[in-house]
């Protein structure tokens, strides 16, 4: 049995990043996220939108769409190795896409100039170009992001405290 001979540069990535193999390039990835926020261009402007904000007119089903849609920048992401507080940060930039995208005009309006997949693309090449670098920015995202979310479950518990407060005084 013959030994398997593995390019030099495969032992250091992540078994996912072998799997991926080509299939997630920079360019396919790139022209999706072109694609997505800035193919098209306001004539006379300098406004340019993509099909994400096209997709997110129609009501409640358009905004999930593109939202899968803009998903396979994260995935192709995971696959190519970049690191967790990165795809945290992917995470919620598409978050913050769909959810206020979702409201009617106004959110398609923010979608327009949000441009979550061009910021998730320029975070995917950051971090690998540079791929054990995080910088401030990283950290106290993560630490903003745990903070909110443990206000979203203290906020009802104390106001359910106060609540039960009140109302043992009322009594």
């Amino acid at each position: 049995m013959e030994p398997e001979v593995l390019p030099p540069a495969s032992r250091n990535l992540p078994p996912r990043t072998r799997v991926a193999g080509n299939l997630f390039a920079d360019e396919n990835l790139d022209m999706l996220a072109h694609l997505l926020d800035d193919w098209f261009r306001i004539p006379g402007t300098s406004i340019r939108f993509g099909l994400d904000g096209i997709i997110g007119l129609v009501p409640g089903l358009g905004d999930v769409l593109a939202g899968l849609a803009s998903c396979i920048l994260i995935v192709a992401a995971w696959f190519r190795g970049v690191p967790y507080v990165t795809l945290a940060r992917m995470v919620v930039n598409l978050g913050i896409d769909v959810v206020v995208g979702s409201i009617p005009l106004l959110g398609d309006i923010f979608d327009i100039a949000w441009k979550a997949n061009r910021r998730n693309y320029a975070l995917m090449t950051r971090h690998l170009q540079q791929p054990h670098r995080h910088t401030w920015k990283d950290w106290v995202f993560i630490l903003l992001l745990t903070m909110c979310v443990v206000a979203i479950f203290m906020v009802p518990l104390i106001l359910l405290i106060w609540f039960a407060e009140w109302l043992a005084h009322r009594i």
